[in-house]
């Protein structure tokens, strides 16, 4: 890989220190306006209102995955693992592009924005545009990012259980949240990283660090990602938006704030015709959102106006956890006393009492796979490792955890 003069430019990044960047593609790709505009996503949507400091961004994000990229490759050929220049470029191009397809607030709005499109099938829509505007030259990383390469662990470093796409949101997520219960040991696990047979796996001496990085892994989901605050606040955005498209398709007049919003929210059947309005969708971020959230606070629907208050004061509605399901009867009670104190009717007061359900599934031996590669050759899932320190048969340390909820707002009594 060219590593001239000319070309190396080094980012000063607050997690790892310098970041450097050798070769005049990766350059261009990040200046070009279809990776720029992933500083305006959130990395955490909207964790920041529990934790300050989360201000990160998709852009942070996809940078650190790409410095850890290069240091796994370089470990991988200092083991003899035949990596050629083209395939080196093309696995920290993949990685770099990786999350070029988040809308606005990441996951909160995925669902809702464009229907129907996941963010991975966006990012190889941008990535396959990329690569006709650079005659050709990300070919490799798109065989990469589709895994259809013939060497599978290329695309394990950026998607499975040991990918440093995990390895930098655990880490970076950890720092700017100042929780130190996400804190990897990413440097060690890098270091033991192997191929045999063409997959992904990590040395035995690793166990240990693969074990707190799937401990770090189900503290971080529960104490910030699932946090009750972050699930209130994010639900709460994603009613927003049910309620406008609500109105719309009554034919009350609603603006966003941006055309570009307006346009996904007037043409609910764009996700099909998606390639046509890559622009569009490029055009989206956070500011679309918020600015747009801000103004409704002032629109004359009192649901929408009241939602949308909610989330720019901060006045979130209150969220509890809840061992057994709530009854019908007690949320229709608390929804007719809902309408009654905001003057809605009950049908409406259901933007405002609700519950749902926070799952989340660290480990599963079942259909997930991380190996170790003992010193004799033989490997093993590490769910059947004698020596590992955690009993992987057990729901309640790497199964899947759910946890039922209800919203409400603050001057109820549940």
């Amino acid at each position: 890989m060219s590593t001239s003069p000319a070309v190396r430019k080094i980012i000063n990044d607050p997690v790892y220190g310098f970041i450097t960047i050798d070769h005049p593609l990766v350059l261009e790709l990040i200046s070009h306006p279809y990776y720029q505009r992933l500083r305006n996503i959130h990395q955490m949507a909207f964790a920041h209102l529990v934790y300050p400091g989360a201000m990160h961004s998709r852009l942070h994000h996809s940078l650190g995955a790409y410095h850890l990229m290069g240091i796994a490759l370089a470990e991988l050929k200092s083991k003899g693992v035949p990596i050629t220049e083209e395939e080196e470029l093309g696995a920290k191009l993949a990685i770099l592009l990786h999350d070029g397809g988040h809308g606005p607030f990441s996951h909160a709005l995925e669902k809702v924005l464009i229907p129907g499109l996941h963010h991975e099938t966006l990012s190889l829509l941008l990535m396959e545009q990329l690569n006709t505007v650079f005659s050709g030259q990300l070919s490799t990383a798109i065989s990469i990012f589709t895994d259809t390469y013939p060497k599978r662990f290329l695309h394990q470093l950026i998607s499975g259980q040991l990918d440093v796409d995990r390895m930098d949101y655990l880490n970076r997520d950890s720092f700017f949240t100042g929780v130190a219960e996400g804190v990897i040991g990413y440097d060690r696990i890098l270091k033991m990283l192997a191929v045999k047979d063409g997959d992904l796996m990590v040395e035995e001496k690793a166990i240990f660090s693969i074990e707190k990085f799937l401990i770090s892994r189900r503290l971080m989901y529960w104490q910030v990602y699932l946090h009750k605050t972050v699930v209130s606040a994010e639900m709460t955005v994603v009613l927003i938006f049910k309620r406008v498209l609500e109105l719309l398709q009554q034919g009350i007049a609603l603006q966003a704030a941006s055309s570009d919003l307006n346009f996904f929210l007037q043409n609910r059947e764009a996700g099909a015709t998606i390639k046509q309005h890559l622009d569009r969708f490029c055009r989206l971020d956070d500011h679309d959102v918020m600015a747009s959230i801000k103004n409704w606070c002032y629109h004359p629907d009192k649901v929408l106006s009241t939602l949308s208050r909610l989330v720019t004061e901060r006045k979130l509605l209150k969220i509890r956890f809840l061992k057994e399901p709530i009854g019908e009867m007690r949320l229709a009670e608390l929804r007719k006393q809902t309408a009654q104190q905001l003057g809605i009717t009950e049908e409406e007061a259901g933007y405002f009492v609700f519950t749902g359900k926070a799952s989340n599934t660290t480990y599963n031996p079942k259909d997930e796979r991380i190996h170790i590669l003992f010193k004799d050759g033989t490997v093993k899932d590490i769910s059947e490792v004698d020596n590992a320190l955690i009993n992987y048969g057990s729901s309640l340390a790497f199964g899947e955890i759910s946890k039922e909820y209800i919203c409400y707002p603050g001057h109820h009594k549940i």
